[in-house]
């Protein structure tokens, strides 16, 4: 497996497949960024009132919903071990984002290269990247609420980090092929 290298900017036409794992590895890039940023005191903090998940959950669910997917779409190779939302911790959960990341990846790389179909998924490859990148923002803004309800909101810089695609698009990196 080679070494991961910066992904190029592209001389020439614009290259929708690239851009399609570009932003992929993008969004995955800004809910670790987002994990990094929380306050410890609210990982595993029980939600006001006692109902819903918690941080750690919603991390867990993240990997989990990915790992539902790679079984489906990906059926030659082995998914990631889920993660059991009431022990993971966050370095647990941002491990096994990574390696779901790049398993997903992997799913997007191949539908792209032959018919633009993600197998157990309608329409196609690019409505699987749709579905994929907003299904991370809304457990993203559950977490940030999630944080600030319980005395720990995101540092401001890190609230505006999460939306600086270029930058946090800048730092990921290309996955083997």
């Amino acid at each position: 497996m080679k070494a991961p290298a910066k992904v190029p900017r592209a001389e020439g036409p614009f290259d929708a497949g690239a851009a399609v794992l570009h932003a992929w590895a993008t969004g995955d890039a800004i809910t670790r960024y987002l994990l990094e940023h929380l306050d410890d005191a609210v990982w595993d903090a029980p939600p006001p009132g006692g109902k819903g998940r918690t941080i750690a959950a919603i991390a867990a669910h993240l990997h989990n919903v990915r790992v539902m997917w790679l079984k489906a779409a990906d059926r030659e190779n082995p998914p990631p071990a889920p993660l059991d939302r009431q022990a993971v911790t966050r370095a647990g959960a941002i491990a096994a984002l990574e390696a779901s990341h790049l398993a997903l990846r992997r799913v997007l790389a191949e539908a792209l290269a032959g018919e633009g179909r993600v197998r157990g998924f309608k329409p196609d490859v690019v409505g699987f990247l749709g579905y994929l990148l907003s299904h991370e923002a809304h457990h993203r803004g559950q977490m940030t609420l999630l944080a600030r309800q319980l005395g720990h909101p995101i540092p401001q810089a890190a609230m505006f980090g999460m939306w600086e695609w270029g930058s946090r698009g800048r730092s990921v990196t290309a996955a083997p092929e």
